[in-house]
């Protein structure tokens, strides 16, 4: 299996969406850098660079599904990106498995375009007792079905990525991340969060300055 990485900002709207909605499941799509892309390779490794927050109550209304993917896709081909993969936290805070997320269907649609694609479940336990590792399951898609990718290769772009998560959740910054399901409520809210990225790129920059002067 190829290797997975996650930028900053994929992994902190995951945990963000999760956060903003605690009682809720929550869902939304991967989008990976498309210049190394290959076509059809199962294998590939994959960058993934961003998330886009899907639905906290609309998983199963597909005409929704479909407008919101619309969207996604043209958006991520000006950006030279792909959608390749899928993440979801489950409603009941013991259930950490595929089986038990919600839309299942779009990851098998996504999978179908794309080979390499990633299915991230969230693991609420860990959302709830410990920041200081990933929250997060990987699986790749393999033998018609999803298998876990091992725990501890969940890799960041970014040495920063749990500090920097733990430093938005506590500023509460997850009440301002929007997803799909807040965007067909009010067009007028920006459903790529392009607000939260700044912040993100932001703290990013002042934590690696901080690091500079600690080594000094």
């Amino acid at each position: 299996m190829g290797e997975v990485s996650l930028e900053t900002s994929a992994y902190a709207k995951i945990i963000l969406h999760a956060a903003k909605y605690p009682h809720c499941a929550v869902n939304g799509v991967l989008l990976a850098d498309g210049s190394n892309i290959k076509s059809g390779n199962k294998n590939q490794d994959l960058d993934i660079v961003d998330s886009i927050p899907l639905f906290h109550h609309s998983h199963y209304v597909s005409p929704m599904a479909e407008i919101a993917l619309t969207q996604i896709e043209l958006q991520a081909q000006q950006d030279n990106r792909v959608i390749a993969g899928y993440y979801a936290a489950c409603e009941n805070f013991r259930d950490n498995t595929v089986e038990k997320c919600p839309g299942q269907k779009i990851a098998e649609k996504i999978v179908e375009y794309f080979p390499s694609a990633v299915f991230i479940v969230v693991d609420n336990k860990r959302m709830v007792q410990n920041l200081d590792t990933p929250a997060i399951k990987i699986h790749k898609y393999s033998e018609g079905k999803w298998k876990p990718k091992d725990a501890n290769k969940v890799l960041f772009q970014s040495q920063y990525v749990l500090e920097t998560v733990s430093h938005l959740l506590q500023r509460r910054v997850q009440k301002d991340l929007v997803d799909f399901d807040n965007y067909l409520d009010d067009s007028t809210q920006d459903w790529t969060n392009l607000g939260i990225e700044k912040l993100i790129a932001s703290i990013n920059a002042s934590n690696a300055i901080d690091k500079e002067k600690d080594s000094e």
